[in-house]
């Protein structure tokens, strides 16, 4: 497999044991992200947890917290890189562990746990792309930053529809799922290093559509605390930087050659 990849140190916790992952997204969340995996740690019997670092220095990671709270695996990357590195990173290693597909979320705490099950149900009923959404019946996002909620309605979601040919309504929602098959299918390609910050998220969202793999949305709750966003997303620069990455992946950028 000529996969790109960044460097990263893999930790194994408990042996496989579900036909699907669960995997986190962290860096330096502290407390946000022991508080979710506490929640988390009843139902990991239903998947396998798979907490994928992007290089913490906060101590929230130690290994005996995740072995009580049922993680699978830690991985930590040690090459360059952020979101979508450590995505190809936690996707790559659970297609090498051959899972038959991936939740995917972010380690802040923001996302409802509850809602787990219904992305492994479309998962289990043969959808390849499950997008998370706080806009659909059932849904609900709590305390939003405005800038985010308009954003999301009047310029990311109705974008990448446009490009996908598929009505989303939450498209910066990090709460996904993804097949095996989707992950694997030639056209498709993910693990690539032109993925490297929010690309691949947008990408997939579009290409899977595009292609004519099962796409759907499920209802989520996303709750923002109130105060400071725990966001990695800053200020007009960095909502500047993602309607570019918008556009680039709109434009088929990242498609295969």
């Amino acid at each position: 497999m000529d996969w790109q990849i960044p460097e990263y140190r893999a930790e194994r916790l408990a042996p496989k044991a579900s036909r699907y992952g669960v995997c986190i997204f962290v860096i330096n969340e502290g407390e946000r992200v022991r508080g979710q995996l506490r929640k988390m740690a009843g139902q990991s019997r239903f998947w396998d947890i798979v907490v994928a670092d992007g290089g913490s220095t906060d101590g929230s990671l130690d290994l005996p917290f995740l072995k009580d709270m049922g993680v699978t695996a830690l991985l930590t990357k040690t090459g360059p890189g952020k979101l979508s590195a450590q995505m190809r990173m936690a996707l790559a290693f659970a297609m090498n562990d051959n899972y038959e597909g991936c939740v995917v979320m972010d380690g802040n705490d923001k996302d409802d746990v509850g809602a787990l099950p219904r992305f492994i149900e479309k998962l289990e009923a043969g959808f390849d792309h499950v997008q998370g959404s706080r806009y659909v019946p059932g849904g609900k996002g709590v305390n939003t930053p405005l800038l985010r909620h308009w954003g999301v309605l009047l310029l990311h979601a109705p974008l990448i529809s446009m490009a996908a040919g598929f009505r989303y309504t939450d498209t910066t929602n990090g709460f996904r799922a993804y097949s095996r098959k989707l992950l694997l299918d030639p056209r498709i390609q993910p693990f690539r290093d032109c993925f490297q910050r929010y690309e691949l998220h947008y990408y997939l969202a579009i290409r899977a559509a595009r292609l004519g793999f099962k796409v759907c949305e499920v209802p989520v709750i996303r709750s923002y605390p109130k105060g400071e966003v725990p966001s990695k997303i800053k200020g007009w620069k960095g909502n500047a930087a993602i309607l570019q990455t918008v556009i680039d992946c709109c434009l088929r950028k990242y498609d295969p050659t």
